[in-house]
């Protein structure tokens, strides 16, 4: 089985959960917290020199970290990841978008406002700066869902699951979705998916 180093309220950690029960892959889960300092423990470092959770541990003893590498590792071969090498292609692009131009705007105002020992960094001016920057990358959303189901493609893939996970959350960041009616559809069809799975399950 395949052992997950966890974060219960993170969504990067989240992703890898979501894409188990999609795929209906077993883990065991380890909690952990990235607050406390325990991912920069020798003894996990010697997991992930990165210091980062979620970290997974494979069945023959390799581990694996970055959440979005380990969707592509768990879904590969899958529906999850189109066949076809464009198609994949696609699901990158958005991928890396997650990751580049939509996370480290809305996932960090969301711990800004969130945690408590982060409150000191949450400046009206770094608040109005990540506000500005989410709400690009939401409309970058907006404009591909305004006429589509899913992000990449005509089905569901792990590109929609990178995205999901701090989307639905944006609210707790500040964000307003009334005007993201696209975006609020396509997080409704995804609750709606058969093997759905919330954030604190």
């Amino acid at each position: 089985m395949i052992t997950l180093y966890d974060v219960p309220d993170s969504g990067n950690s989240y992703k890898v959960r979501l894409a188990a029960a999609h795929l209906g892959v077993a883990l065991k889960r380890v909690t952990m917290s990235a607050r406390d300092g325990s991912a920069r423990h020798p003894d996990f470092l010697a997991k992930n020199p990165i210091g980062k959770l979620p970290t997974v541990e494979l069945e023959d003893g390799r581990f694996l970290a970055e959440s979005n590498a380990i969707l592509l590792y768990l879904a590969e071969g899958s529906p999850l990841v189109p066949a076809d090498r464009y198609g994949r292609g696609k699901v990158y692009e958005w991928m890396f978008f997650e990751q580049y131009s939509h996370e480290p705007a809305l996932a960090v105002r969301r711990a800004l406002l969130t945690y408590e020992e982060r409150a000191h960094l949450a400046t009206p001016e770094r608040l109005a700066q990540l506000l500005e920057a989410g709400n690009r990358a939401l409309g970058v959303m907006e404009t591909r869902l305004a006429g589509a189901d899913w992000l990449a493609g005509n089905a569901f893939s792990v590109a929609d699951i990178a995205l999901y996970a701090y989307t639905h959350t944006a609210e707790e960041g500040g964000y307003d979705l009334a005007g993201f009616h696209g975006v609020q559809a396509w997080l409704a069809r995804i609750a709606a998916l058969p093997g759905h799975i919330g954030l604190m399950d």
